[in-house]
């Protein structure tokens, strides 16, 4: 990577693969791409498509070199990420997703391109499966690489605002590649804030394109930005409205839009639910190496996209109301979606933990997942994980890899107790993780930022401060269901109550004909990633017997 004028970048080299991010087609790849594509001459310092840019197709360079760039600010300097030639090809995971690419391709000298637009690309992968899983499987390590390097999205603003916090938090969970710019102790970010005459009560910026200015934006505006918030055909009323984007949500999506039903997936946040936050899950069939949250939950949205899903993000719901068996789900923004059937898929949150010290310092130094973007934060530095599950467990081992120690405390002295056998021996041979049994943490010190916990021994009442500048609470858990009271029926703990007693005996059928649920917020379900799965999946098939018994089908 490197910064530089346009005169410098003719006889850039192309970039090596050293991770598969860059893979190199073979002559009967390139020549099935070709059956799907145009073939285009392209002179030197064309654009095949912007940063920003939306729907645009798949590159497949033939001759010459392409560099892909992005652009650093208004005076046209640009950052180059990757310089690829013949047989390698130009895109980004946002191609097959619906948002905005982060980057820029230009061409680097006179080139011959095929261009392969995603409704052909889809067709082209459907003959060579291999070839859609090497295509999908390079731009996710090429999303990845580009958040480490800091390309796309640029928020500037204070470690310690809330709504810095805020649109961090939203693009980290998206997987949206950004820079942060802290104004405490980086003294370019406040130039730049100068430079765009931004005063400091109009902070947290957003930064986009090099030029595009937002002004502390909702959530609703950034997902806006970059695609994420996509209108839904307009219909009277869509067969099916799945509320919540995990695991089983999006098996829920993938499955019933690929049998031919009007799909709407909804969620608060981003897609992967609480699943997305896991570094590496690796007890899932069918990933003998595990794979990430995010990974799993990206490949999914692709999937579903395929089939004709919309997503909807953020989508938060407010209510649901049954108008003679047909649904409306009102959204806190105003607007609402119709659906006959309704797919509650919202998941769990976890529990926030209640300490001295906790109301001050919760924006700076605590966290409720553990992906990438948090672990760049505290590279180096002590941290305390507070749970005894798989979360807590993944995540003391993810951090262990770039932090001097990770404290992992459980409020009983058995690992195994709630987290898997392999987790637990991992976690009792890592050099850098030192488990804190039968201990609670009981408060939180720092100035302006975490700077040590307070841990409790619940056996012999002994308190010891622990070095930490960050927290990872990743305790119990409570279902997003305050939305349903009074219309749908819970438990005494707030998960929706399902199965005998309602509308036959089918397991996700809740008292309400035509709105089921599944995953986490299912009462008794089991909290498992494939378990959730096999839900999301399998409700599909009592969707469609309830559209047919409506007639509405």
């Amino acid at each position: 990577m490197s910064s530089s004028s346009e005169s410098d970048f003719s006889d850039l080299p192309e970039s090596p693969d050293t991770t598969g991010a860059y893979p190199r087609l073979t002559a009967d790849q390139v020549m099935l791409l070709s059956r799907y594509g145009e073939r285009k001459r392209l002179d030197r310092g064309t654009v095949l498509f912007c940063e920003g840019d939306r729907d645009c197709g798949l590159f497949v360079v033939l001759e010459g070199r392409v560099r892909v760039v992005q652009e650093d600010d208004s005076e046209g300097r640009s950052r180059v990420i990757a310089v690829h030639g013949p047989g390698r090809f130009v895109g980004d995971l946002s191609m097959l997703t619906g948002q905005a690419v982060y980057v820029t391709a230009i061409a680097q000298t006179d080139v011959e391109v095929e261009e392969i637009r995603f409704d052909r690309l889809k067709e082209a992968v459907t003959q060579d499966q291999a070839l859609g899983d090497l295509i999908l499987r390079a731009f996710i390590l090429r999303r990845n690489l580009h958040a480490s390097l800091g390309a796309g999205l640029r928020i500037i603003g204070s470690r310690f605002s809330p709504d810095a916090r805020r649109l961090r938090d939203f693009a980290s969970r998206n997987r949206v590649p950004y820079r942060w710019d802290d104004l405490e102790d980086d003294s370019e970010a406040e130039a730049t804030l100068r430079a765009l005459d931004v005063p400091p009560d109009q902070t947290p910026v957003v930064i986009w394109k090099g030029q595009d200015v937002l002004r502390n934006p909702s959530t609703t505006e950034l997902a806006a930005l970059v695609g994420l918030r996509k209108q839904a055909p307009p219909r009277d009323a869509h067969d099916v409205l799945v509320v919540g984007a995990g695991p089983a949500g999006l098996a829920a999506a993938l499955t019933a839009a690929s049998e031919g039903l009007s799909t709407v997936v909804l969620d608060s946040i981003a897609t992967g639910g609480q699943a997305g936050t896991s570094s590496q899950i690796e007890n899932y069939l069918g990933f003998p190496a595990g794979i990430s949250g995010a990974e799993l939950a990206d490949r999914a949205v692709v999937q579903a996209r395929k089939f004709g899903a919309t997503f909807t993000i953020p989508g938060e719901a407010q209510s649901l109301d049954d108008i003679d068996g047909h649904f409306i789900v009102r959204l806190t923004d105003g607007t609402h979606v119709e659906a006959r059937t309704v797919v509650l898929a919202t998941g769990v949150r976890y529990r926030r933990l209640e300490v001295p010290g906790m109301e001050r310092l919760e924006g700076p130094s605590v966290y409720y997942a553990a992906t990438e973007f948090e672990a760049r934060l505290c590279r180096g530095d002590p941290v305390t994980v507070v749970g005894g599950g798989n979360s807590a467990g993944q995540a003391a081992l993810f951090l262990a890899r770039n932090t001097s120690e990770v404290n992992l405390v459980i409020r009983h002295d058995d690992l195994n107790r709630d987290m898997s056998r392999y987790l637990a021996d991992r976690i009792a041979s890592a050099p850098r993780v030192h488990v804190w049994r039968n201990c609670e943490v009981c408060e939180l010190h720092g100035d302006l930022g975490l700077e040590e916990v307070i841990v409790h021994d619940l056996r012999t009442g002994e308190r010891r401060p622990l070095s930490s500048t960050a927290l990872f609470v990743l305790i119990g858990s409570v279902p997003h269901t305050r939305w349903l009271e009074g219309a749908i029926a819970l438990d005494d703990k707030g998960f929706v109550q399902t199965g005998t007693g309602f509308q036959g005996t089918a397991l996700s059928q809740t008292a309400s004909a035509g709105v089921f649920a599944v995953g986490d917020v299912r009462s008794g379900s089991v909290k498992r990633v494939a378990s959730a799965v096999g839900e999301g999946a399998i409700v599909v098939r009592l969707v469609y017997e309830h559209l047919i018994t409506a007639g509405r089908r």
